[in-house]
């Protein structure tokens, strides 16, 4: 299968068997490294394609998760965003054992320039079909050519990766498909909307840039020993790439599609926010009350999903070290949102009367990468665990195994967000050249953050009106 007809290829459609075992092994047809390891050299020269793929697809597929609106499709871009850092992850550590994957971390400019092509179009619904009729389908598609081009038993131990590499990616196509937008037959060319008819043309672009890469199955040496030139493409062939032309900015609000926004959900007053900030602390505030005023708390960690999620595209040049673990803090900020998202229906919630908040990103997404990340671990995650431990205590009241459950998994990771913070904001700091120790840099962020929500905090209005919206005061009736 080619590029442009994996781009055609149905999410649905049934995929061929995987090869024998014992199959008869078909060597890469591309031209061969020579020498007494060519064939361990060949092999590797792929794993390293595939490897780049990976950890471009986690540094830009991270760009639709505050654009697109939907929470249940963030949820699953995150997930989808940490199992392929994982990928990237085994398929970096098989390729150090083996000789020709290379030493660093970099990706080559044609594959990157490829990658920051896939982000460019304005509607999300467009660049997400980009990435999944595209990208994903030649990424599954290399994968299967891999099992085809080496050997069973020589290759076992990248063999047993690709083949749950390879089930990743037809479940991922599966999960997917139903955000996706039905294209037209060529027998009704009226039935789709102008959006599948603009994604189904961005599909076409993308695929000859990709095909101009020469796909994922035909491996060019890695960077660190000859690294492929930038996408040379003719007027005739394409038009001008959109990212050479422009560059990619972040939108200055995330995308929550049909739910209502506000600024915040915490204030002083129940008549005005769902979350009470005095109602927390009180000690004579009733258990459900903080139960259900943490599962809002927890919901609202789409706020650090969506704004967390902008670190990526920013930090081409991270260790890619730095973006697992980020992604893992993206997909753990993902799973608390969930707590919320899926509890509170449970206790007699309308979710569509719950307002999302959106003062952090829309504060945030003026600054720095390092001052997010800085705000992010060193002053909201810190910050969070005095408050958090005593509504843990209240909420262990109600004997609430599954409430208590997640909130201990939420502190869990959120020290380990915090102890990510202190090992990774130096670093970030120094890819933006940032020389005053991590100390200095987090004071003085705090100072800008406090400055700029002058400015931007506070911007979005009340999507409801109080008689509509969850707020301290419908909580307490909903508990009676």
């Amino acid at each position: 299968m080619s590029a442009a007809s994996a781009v055609a290829a149905s999410a649905s459609e049934p995929t061929a068997p995987l090869p024998e075992r014992g199959g008869r092994f078909q060597p890469p047809s591309n031209p061969a490294p020579t020498g007494r390891l060519a064939a361990v050299q060949e092999m590797a020269r792929w794993l390293r394609l595939l490897f780049e793929t990976e950890r471009e697809f986690v540094r830009t597929a991270t760009t639709l998760i505050y654009r697109v609106g939907e929470p249940e499709l963030k949820y699953l871009l995150c997930q989808h965003v940490w199992e392929a850092a994982n990928h990237a992850r085994f398929l970096r550590e098989r390729g150090r054992e083996l000789s020709g994957f290379g030493t660093t971390d970099e990706v080559r400019p044609s594959l990157r320039q490829l990658f920051n092509e896939a982000v460019m179009p304005a509607d999300a619904t467009v660049a997400l079909v980009g990435f999944y009729r595209v990208i994903k389908p030649a990424l599954h598609d290399a994968y299967r050519r891999y099992l085809t081009a080496t050997h069973h038993l020589a290759d076992w131990p990248s063999r047993k990766l690709v083949e749950e590499f390879l089930a990743d990616e037809a479940r991922h196509a599966a999960e997917i498909a139903p955000y996706l937008p039905v294209a037209a037959s060529a027998s009704e060319p009226t039935s789709a909307s102008p959006v599948a008819a603009s994604a189904s043309e961005w599909s076409a672009y993308l695929t000859t840039l990709l095909d101009s890469h020469g796909g994922l199955h035909s491996p060019t040496p890695p960077l660190s020993l000859s690294p492929s030139p930038p996408l040379s493409l003719s007027p005739s062939s394409a038009p001008p790439l959109l990212s050479v032309t422009r560059g990619y900015t972040h939108p200055p609000t995330p995308n929550r599609g049909r739910f209502p926004t506000c600024s915040s959900v915490f204030s002083h007053d129940p008549a005005e926010t769902p979350i009470v900030r005095a109602w927390l602390i009180d000690p004579t505030t009733d258990a459900r009350v903080i139960r259900m005023m943490v599962y809002v708390w927890l919901m609202m960690e789409l706020d650090a999903v969506d704004y967390l999620a902008t670190v990526f595209y920013d930090t081409p040049h991270a260790p890619f070290d730095l973006h697992h673990d980020l992604a893992r803090h993206l997909w753990d900020e993902s799973r608390h949102s969930q707590f919320g998202y899926r509890q509170l229906p449970r206790l007699g919630v309308d979710l569509l009367t719950l307002e999302h908040s959106l003062d952090l990103y829309t504060i945030l997404v003026q600054m720095t990468p390092p001052e997010r990340y800085a705000m992010m671990t060193m002053e909201f995650e810190a910050n969070s665990f005095p408050t958090k431990a005593h509504v843990m205590d209240r909420v262990r009241e109600l004997n609430d195994f599954e409430a208590d459950t997640l909130l201990a998994f939420d502190r869990n990771d959120e020290q380990n967000h915090v102890r990510s913070g202190h090992r990774w904001l130096p670093v970030m700091m120094a890819l933006f050249g940032e020389t005053r120790s991590p100390e200095e840099f987090v004071t003085a962020t705090r100072a800008r953050f406090a400055e700029l929500a002058k400015t931007y905090g506070g911007i979005t209005p009340h999507s409801l009106p109080p008689s509509q919206r969850l707020t301290g005061e419908k909580i307490l009736r909903l508990i009676k």
